[in-house]
């Protein structure tokens, strides 16, 4: 990644992505090459797309000219933050922990650069490092007693929780010490002077910039970005089936393209400017030309691509193109067939499916008219499969039919299990004989 000449907080401004900024932090950045991280708590063998904010966030930093590290939270996610919780986080074992951790290593190295030799190559850490040989009895003679309980409870994080009714645990209300004791060290072994994160991670990031100016008379720094939302206030990065994962075992390239791909125009012009690198004038290209032409979606298709080529491939991003052609454009039955079992499952996902017994389609087969309007309810009633067939609206793995007689074989399936049938433009239904 090359550096760039660029204002790194004038750069997060005009992106959206600035929230709180502590005095001095820009001059200081815009001085010398700085330190920054973001921590990460490896609470799944996954990056989810909430994670991303505070991943770009070090990937402009990055191209800024200054020092990215990101650092996963091995002991801390033994811990659990109580920021933006109601409830207390269940705790992952060491084992799983260790899982984690190597899994989002692999992801963030997608996003920084950490293998040149440039001053501001990224580093990844893991404050289990630190943590384990740090005994109880230490930790509070060396870092607890620098701060009162009082200052301790007056973090949102902690009242709300208090306010809510559900109290917080002293595992969780810890948890501000052991961040603040990670900026230490980072402070006075890697020196890093710069912490972000989310706009809930303002408490926490204060205490270790007091903890820094207590313990060794430091001066550290922090700025946060908003927290992400989605313009008819649901949670950005949730679906109906769940977090969007950048795993794609988790979740497909294809069903990633299309939630960016489905974003709403005021959200794709936000998202557009925190997810991508995109500079400032090609943005605003991108947002004349969706001015102009609202119904081309200049802005989210640009969206989805720069994210699934960021997060994926290329190769995936084309794949996931073409797969989306299967539904919604003139797609044939060659492309059908060269469809994987979990491609197709994936495109089909939501619409009618029917189980059928593979007995059907033994010796002559079953005919189409009985199959779509007695065995199935893809037409209510072998009357009006007739009609829709007369008519020309059925097709077949994306055929048009007027044949009612037909008699469909397991010569007909894709993937030998599977049949397609439409019904006019929109409707689908997928057969399944096993």
């Amino acid at each position: 990644m090359t550096a760039q000449k660029i204002n790194f907080v004038q750069e997060l401004r005009w992106r959206g992505m600035l929230h709180d900024i502590m005095p001095e932090t820009e001059e200081l950045l815009q001085r010398e090459i700085v330190s920054a991280y973001v921590g990460i708590d490896p609470t799944a063998d996954s990056l989810h797309v909430g994670h991303l904010v505070g991943v770009m966030m070090l990937r402009h930093l990055q191209r800024a000219g200054h020092k990215p590290i990101a650092l996963i939270g091995g002991a801390t996610g033994m811990v659990g933050d109580p920021s933006g919780k109601s409830d207390e986080r269940n705790l992952l074992d060491e084992r799983e922990l260790n899982r984690n951790v190597a899994c989002l290593k692999a992801q963030l190295a997608k996003f920084l650069d950490f293998d040149s030799n440039a001053p501001n190559a990224a580093e990844l850490v893991n404050n289990y490092d630190w943590f384990k040989n740090f005994d109880f009895l230490t930790f509070l003679r060396e870092i607890g007693k620098h701060l009162t309980v009082n200052y301790m409870m007056n973090k949102d994080s902690v009242k709300n929780r208090l306010e809510g009714g559900n109290g917080i645990s002293f595992t969780e209300f810890s948890y501000q010490l052991l961040q603040g004791y990670d900026f230490y060290y980072l402070y006075q072994h890697k020196n890093c002077k710069l912490q972000m994160g989310g706009s809930d991670q303002w408490g926490n990031i204060v205490t270790g910039t007091e903890l820094i100016r207590r313990k060794c008379e430091g001066k550290a720094f922090a700025l946060t970005c908003p927290l992400i939302t989605k313009a008819d206030g649901k949670k950005f990065g949730k679906t109906e089936q769940g977090n969007i994962w950048l795993d794609p075992k988790r979740t497909s390239p294809y069903r990633f393209y299309q939630f960016w791909l489905n974003t709403s125009d005021d959200d794709a012009a936000k998202y557009i400017r925190i997810f991508t690198s995109l500079d400032e004038a090609h943005i605003n290209d991108l947002e004349q030309q969706q001015a102009a032409n609202p119904h081309l979606r200049p802005l989210q298709k640009r969206l989805a691509e720069e994210v699934s080529i960021l997060v994926h491939s290329r190769t995936d991003y084309d794949r996931a193109v073409q797969v989306s052609q299967i539904l919604f454009g003139n797609a044939t039955q060659e492309s059908l067939q060269n469809l994987s079992e979990a491609e197709l499952l994936d495109i089909f996902e939501g619409v009618p499916q029917y189980q059928l017994s593979a007995d059907l389609l033994s010796g002559d087969g079953v005919e189409l008219i009985p199959l779509l309007g007695e065995h199935t309810r893809v037409m209510s009633s072998k009357g009006e499969a007739r009609k829709a067939i007369d008519s020309n609206s059925i097709s077949l793995n994306k055929q048009k039919t007027n044949d009612g007689k037909q008699r469909i074989t397991r010569t007909h399936l894709l993937r030998d299990q599977y049949l397609l049938v439409q019904h006019g433009k929109k409707s689908y239904f997928l057969l399944r004989f096993a």
